[in-house]
């Protein structure tokens, strides 16, 4: 990841019945967000509830990312065709710290 504070915009969803567009706008969506001035990182995970959860630098940088007309438009799809429930956090990451098994 980044030196710390960072911050953390964690979207947590449950999703619609069926496909619909969702995959191929998600890989088109974290490709423009990897774009963007100040994105750092992305992951997510989906088993029934999913989490996706971006990293970057400021709050600004998340503000532009917010405002971008495209990611607009997909999250437009999302409320009225992807998903049935979500929420966003946006979180600043003051220290990290991971393992990895040798």
């Amino acid at each position: 990841m980044k030196t710390t504070p960072y911050y953390a915009v964690i979207f947590t969803n449950t999703r619609t019945e069926g496909d619909n567009g969702y995959a191929a706008m998600a890989e088109e969506m974290e490709a423009l967000a990897r774009k963007q001035p100040g994105f750092i990182g992305f992951e997510s995970a989906r088993s029934g509830l999913g989490i996706s959860i971006s990293y970057w630098e400021s709050t600004q940088a998340i503000a532009r990312w917010k405002a971008n007309l495209d990611h607009q438009l997909a999250q437009k799809r999302g409320i009225e065709e992807w998903y049935s429930w979500y929420k966003v956090r946006v979180c600043k990451v003051e220290r990290e710290y991971e393992f990895t098994k040798p």
